[in-house]
């Protein structure tokens, strides 16, 4: 299978890049440079840049690029990045797959939990209506935008990826130090839900959309096991055998953090994948103290 991914060089697509190679597909890769060989393919998004006669002979297209939402506190220019990052690209996608005269059979375009809002315990599946604030409408749009694929008859899926747990990187490796030095403790109320899934389990997802014509639409990419922000520190802290002593108010985090804050330390998001819990996929973890165990 020859298979192209957008933003392989992130914790995600390198992780699905080293799989997809494992079992013997030849991956290429889309990037704003110019391509330095036969498996790199050069696009622009802000300019509406993609050579289409580059994508006759793909067979799927795993699609991860965007702006991280976690970089800088949020702006109204870095909100615009963020939206503008993952709206532009997906839509340049989504259009150009569908006319070309041999599109490819499988259009995986990256979504988040962030669709659901702030829920608080309430429980959230694929069929729940999104929620309201600016990680719902990103969210919202940026499925849309990869409308006219499927539309043109591609099978399209999106994973709405949730709290991603690896030691290379993303939230855990943030959280990690000040938990080692005993700074570690509940935010905010510690009641909110955090929806986690391993890099593993994630990568396993996006191979089972690949190779599962039943597969399509809207799927929770979370393991079976949400748990609260006080679960999730009390774990984390003994697993590292250090204490959890010192909690960070919600105040001082929006003091810290503004907007960001509220979005992605304090909202509470429940989530459960029913189906991918009604097909044939297994959760290699789903308990998470053994999880954070590998992972830390």
């Amino acid at each position: 299978m020859n298979t192209l991914i957008s933003g392989a060089s992130g914790l995600i697509g390198a992780a699905l890049k080293t799989a997809l190679s494992a079992r013997g597909d030849r991956v290429l890769s889309l990037t704003r440079r110019n391509a330095q060989s036969d498996s790199e393919i050069t696009w622009d998004p802000a300019a509406n840049a993609l050579d289409s006669s580059r994508l006759t002979d793909i067979d799927a297209v795993i699609h991860l690029a965007g702006e991280n939402i976690a970089a800088r506190r949020w702006t109204a220019a870095q909100k615009a990045r963020i939206r503008d990052s993952r709206i532009q690209g997906t839509a340049l996608l989504a259009q150009t797959l569908a006319s070309v005269s041999s599109p490819p059979k499988v259009f995986i375009s990256a979504s988040a939990i962030g669709y659901y809002g702030n829920r608080e315990d309430e429980l959230l599946t694929e069929d729940s209506a999104p929620g309201d604030g600016f990680l719902a409408e990103v969210s919202v749009a940026w499925e849309r935008a990869a409308l006219p694929a499927a539309e043109a008859g591609i099978r399209t899926v999106h994973p709405r990826i949730g709290i991603v747990l690896s030691r290379n990187g993303g939230a855990l490796a943030k959280m990690r130090l000040p938990f080692k030095l005993g700074l570690g403790g509940t935010i905010g109320s510690g009641n909110q839900y955090m929806s986690w899934i391993t890099l593993d389990d994630l990568v396993s997802v996006f191979l089972f959309a690949l190779d599962n014509e039943s597969i399509s639409g809207a799927i929770n990419a979370v393991s079976p096991t949400p748990v609260t922000n006080r679960e999730f520190t009390k774990t984390l802290a003994r697993v590292l055998s250090r204490p959890a002593i010192f909690p960070l108010p919600a105040f001082a985090a929006r003091l810290a953090l503004g907007e960001m804050a509220d979005a992605l330390l304090l909202a509470s998001t429940r989530v459960i994948s029913t189906r991918l819990e009604k097909t044939s996929f297994s959760f290699a973890h789903t308990d998470l103290e053994s999880a954070l165990r590998r992972e830390t």
